[in-house]
């Protein structure tokens, strides 16, 4: 296999390769990527090269095609002129010269045959090589855009990994948060006043009856003096008080 056919199959194989499918066989997809980004690049600078010099060599091989051509038009019109110039010797009697010219045209006749079997020798392989350069300049352009892709679905990876990350820091804040929540502190506490006011409005309650009490106790104790008073009036004869004389 030579170096042209190599770098087709490489190219090939590498343009055709699943990135998505690789991703998800992947046990660390960015590690993988960064692998695959450097053996694109590789092969990329490795096809360049191969490419560049199947380009000069084809453009040598246009060269000397034209070359070739220029020859078969150059040697015909020699030949033409030599057997112009046996006629003219032939025809004022110098038939040494003029078979000297005849020979001259045969000459001329087989350079020209020997550059048009170049040229005809040439032209398919010229041919196939210009298809060979077309598909290696295809194929290079492809492994290009395959190479901007897997570094687009690289950092793409990165920027979803660290999105996570911080996505995980962000929840543990949360839920450290969480776990000492002040509102539950400051429930607690508004509890806890609640319960004081509570018990302070629950002593009020129980002072104010108890005030009661004694101002009824109070005032039972006066209406037993007052019925001691009488008693007394009633039996001195003495007017009773609050009794209205007649």
């Amino acid at each position: 296999m030579n170096q042209k056919q190599s770098i087709l199959g490489r190219i090939g194989q590498l343009a055709k390769a699943n990135i998505n499918a690789l991703l998800d066989r992947a046990e660390d997809p960015q590690k993988m990527l960064d692998q695959l980004i450097r053996d694109y690049t590789n092969n990329i600078a490795e096809a360049e090269q191969a490419i560049a010099q199947t380009i000069g060599n084809l453009r040598m091989a246009e060269q000397d095609y034209h070359e070739d051509v220029q020859s078969v038009q150059e040697w015909g019109a020699k030949a033409l002129a030599a057997s112009r110039k046996a006629d003219e010797r032939r025809a004022a009697g110098d038939a040494a010269n003029a078979d000297k010219f005849d020979q001259l045209a045969k000459v001329a006749l087989r350079k020209q045959l020997d550059a048009e079997n170049e040229v005809t020798t040439a032209q398919p392989m010229i041919e196939q090589q210009r298809v060979t350069v077309e598909k290696l300049k295809t194929g290079l352009a492809q492994m290009k855009d395959k190479l901007v892709d897997l570094k687009s679905k690289r950092d793409q990876l990165v920027a979803r990994q660290k999105a996570a990350e911080a996505q995980q820091t962000v929840q543990g804040a949360i839920s450290s948060i969480n776990v000492m929540d002040p509102t539950s502190e400051l429930n607690r506490f508004e509890e806890a006043v609640r319960r004081e006011e509570a018990h302070a409005m629950g002593q009020a309650e129980i002072a104010a009856s108890s005030l009661d009490s004694q101002f009824a106790e109070l005032e039972g104790s006066m209406e037993d003096l007052e019925l001691e008073a009488r008693l007394a009036a009633l039996k001195s004869g003495s007017p009773q008080p609050g009794q209205i004389e007649s």
